[in-house]
């Protein structure tokens, strides 16, 4: 069975995803994971450099991978 372009693309989008997802740093606390606890120490901290990068691409492959699965059921 031959995979098109699309399929390629789709899949090669959703890797990539899970990949950078992977990579991006946690905004929680492992101790509060357990609690249930919020703080309010960092609430209002602005994304900077490694950060805000990794949620632009982030943004850009899932901006990527949702028109190759448009386009996969559409066309």
């Amino acid at each position: 069975m031959a995979f098109t372009w699309k399929e390629i693309m789709l899949f090669i989008a959703s890797l990539l995803m899970i990949i950078i997802v992977l990579l991006t740093d946690s905004k929680e606390d492992a101790g509060t994971a357990f609690t249930g606890e919020k703080s309010g120490l960092f609430a209002n901290q602005k994304v900077r450099g490694y950060d805000l990068f990794m949620t632009y691409l982030s943004l850009g492959i899932a901006v990527v991978f949702v028109t190759f699965a448009i386009l996969k059921i559409a066309i």
